[in-house]
């Protein structure tokens, strides 16, 4: 068994790093050409280590003939941005509102800046990544997201250009698949007037993941999976224990979306789903090409 360090600081040994080589083989042979849906986010975003090591993993997935596809978020690069011009966000049920002018910095933060950064780091390790939003192609049509009011759950709140997903057409990451290309898409649609609006990238990547038929769809966080109510980590969940983990109030907070994206994303022709611990270096290899993994399985 491989012992996996929770720590950021975590050096691979060369034990391990044999023992994930010879355990690789048949995990490359399963996946051959399959599509890997990847939320990218959390600490694996903002540490600049973590962050070479999740390129270096996404290119070697590349080479090996799998097929990534990324999804990212960004929201304390939002913030950072939005404290610089003077604004501050403000959300009502875990959900920033966003106004026309909060929206075009987080077009601009999203599909500019933190894009390109994983774009020109998956270049960097010899990949060929392209950057893509909702837009692009045509691809991801939003309609706008209203959240009842938790006082008077009748009325519904508005929040400004915040949507959830209506339709997706695949046909540009398909296109660019078929031409070795990793694309890497920001959680943007678009909406029947042509006005941006802002996605949960978890939402995003979950209905990509179906859309595509996807082997996997990898959710990084900033914990080691989906715990217990004892803080124990559970490697693997069926469809039917995650419905009485919601039930007992086990699964909350910001797991909610990403536990309810994998639930779907499983019932509608995606094999499986992996939350796991982005604080670990390549933690996309030790989860997809070895024994143990590092995080929680959904199936």
């Amino acid at each position: 068994m491989i012992n996996i360090s929770n720590n950021a600081n975590y050096k691979i040994s060369s034990d391990v790093k044999a023992t994930v080589l010879s355990e690789a083989l048949p995990y490359i042979r399963k996946f051959h050409g399959k599509t890997i849906v990847i939320k990218y986010g959390g600490n694996a975003m903002t540490d600049y280590h973590l962050q070479r090591t999740v390129a270096h993993d996404l290119v070697l997935l590349k080479l090996v003939g799998l097929n990534p596809v990324v999804i990212h978020g960004g929201g304390p690069q939002i913030d950072a941005a939005l404290n610089k011009v003077g604004k501050k966000s403000i959300f009502v049920q875990g959900m920033r509102i966003t106004d026309s002018e909060t929206m075009e910095i987080v077009e601009w933060v999203l599909g500019g800046q933190v894009q390109q950064d994983i774009v020109m780091m998956i270049n960097e390790f010899g990949g060929k990544a392209v950057g893509l939003t909702g837009k692009d192609g045509a691809m991801i049509k939003a309609k706008k997201k209203l959240i009842p009011d938790i006082n008077n759950p009748s009325e519904l709140i508005d929040i400004g250009f915040v949507g959830e997903v209506h339709s997706i057409d695949p046909s540009i990451i398909i296109a660019l698949q078929d031409d070795q290309f990793i694309p890497v898409i920001s959680s943007i649609g678009y909406g029947e007037d042509n006005e941006a609006y802002n996605i949960n990238a978890d939402i995003v990547a979950g209905k990509i993941a179906e859309i595509l038929k996807a082997e996997k769809l990898v959710m990084m966080t900033n914990i080691p999976g989906v715990l217990d109510k004892k803080g124990q980590l559970l490697r693997s969940l069926s469809s039917q224990t995650i419905d009485k983990l919601f039930a007992d109030g086990t699964i909350s907070g910001g797991m909610i979306p990403k536990i309810s994206s994998s639930l779907e994303a499983t019932r509608n022709g995606v094999n499986s789903v992996h939350i796991i611990d982005g604080r670990v270096p390549h933690c996309l290899l030790l989860e997809l090409l070895t024994d143990q993994g590092v995080g929680t399985m959904i199936y």
